[in-house]
């Protein structure tokens, strides 16, 4: 039943910003970047800005909404008589103020036996700070405290905002590329000036373009991944600073005591997400992670003055 939620949720979500971005492009009076001629270029930037940064800022702006609907987060009363959780919020508040946050984010929880937390929402007056049952189950108090720490940090830095405009720009990068390369490729590859534009070229332009965006988005991938481990790293900083050092370690500590970085049953390193933690990723694949490793954040904080 969750799963089949989620998936009408993403299949909605998609379809709302196909729509939103459409009536956008018609109003602002878009015409069609490909013609007979060839590619009209300020049609296609205009069209890759808009559906690039355009998909970015709507999933931004539902962000709250969705977390709440998809993770099934249940929002908490401040006036709460649950001694657990009007700490949790109290918690919450308190590292919000010392952050010089003008408003409180609203903070939940959700029913989930995996460690994890998250922060979200499109603006830091509008943000969520959210935790798992289970994370509340097997972390201290104060390792509780270094975890909440980190994501009122990401609040306070502008994280989501930052991370969505990173995307934006990627994906409109890619969308450009990607079209202009297929274009020159598609022309390159035409036996005739007749078969251009044509039916058969028209086909293997949006074939090489199919075929250079995934490429194109495995790089921005890395590009983007490189970006969020580096305000994980900021994140950690303003954890400490917010929650004291000892807190922040001890959490991340925690998250190596929790979770082993190999499987003795199979061998592989296995993955988590606690704060967003991937695994312990090696080769190539540290591109694509979007947190260093635990190790290296734990030697950073202890380095720290």
């Amino acid at each position: 039943m969750k799963l089949a939620k989620r998936i009408f949720l993403f299949v909605a979500v998609n379809v709302l910003v196909m729509v939103t971005i459409s009536l956008v492009l018609n109003l602002l009076g878009v015409r069609p970047y490909l013609t007979a001629r060839g590619i009209n270029y300020e049609s296609l930037l205009a069209f890759c800005l808009v559906w690039g940064m355009g998909g970015a800022f709507i999933s931004l702006a539902l962000s709250k909404v969705m977390a709440k609907w998809m993770m099934g987060v249940q929002v908490i009363d401040p006036r709460t008589m649950d001694p657990e959780l009007q700490e949790l919020v109290q918690t919450v508040y308190r590292l919000a103020q010392a952050a010089g946050l003008k408003k409180m984010p609203e903070v939940g929880i959700y029913d989930s036996d995996e460690v994890n937390a998250f922060a979200t929402g499109p603006t830091k007056n509008r943000s969520l700070v959210a935790v798992s049952t289970g994370l509340l189950r097997r972390m201290r108090r104060n390792e509780v405290e270094g975890v909440l720490g980190h994501e009122v940090a990401h609040i306070a830095n502008g994280d989501m905002v930052t991370m969505t405009l990173v995307q934006g720009v990627v994906n409109a990068f890619v969308m450009f590329l990607a079209r202009v390369l297929a274009w020159v490729i598609t022309r390159f590859f035409s036996r005739s000036e007749d078969e251009e534009g044509g039916g058969i070229s028209y086909l293997m332009y949006h074939l090489v373009t199919f075929v250079l965006e995934i490429a194109f988005t495995i790089l921005g991938t890395m590009v983007v991944a490189f970006f969020s481990r580096f305000r994980e790293f900021r994140a950690d900083k303003g954890g400490a600073q917010l929650a004291g050092r000892g807190n922040m370690i001890a959490a991340l500590e925690a998250l190596q005591r929790t979770f082993p970085i190999v499987d003795p049953e199979s061998g592989q390193q296995g993955a988590f997400q606690t704060m967003k933690i991937s695994g312990h990723p090696t080769g190539i694949m540290r591109l694509f992670s979007t947190h260093p490793p635990l190790e290296v954040r734990i030697q950073r904080l202890q380095q720290m003055i």
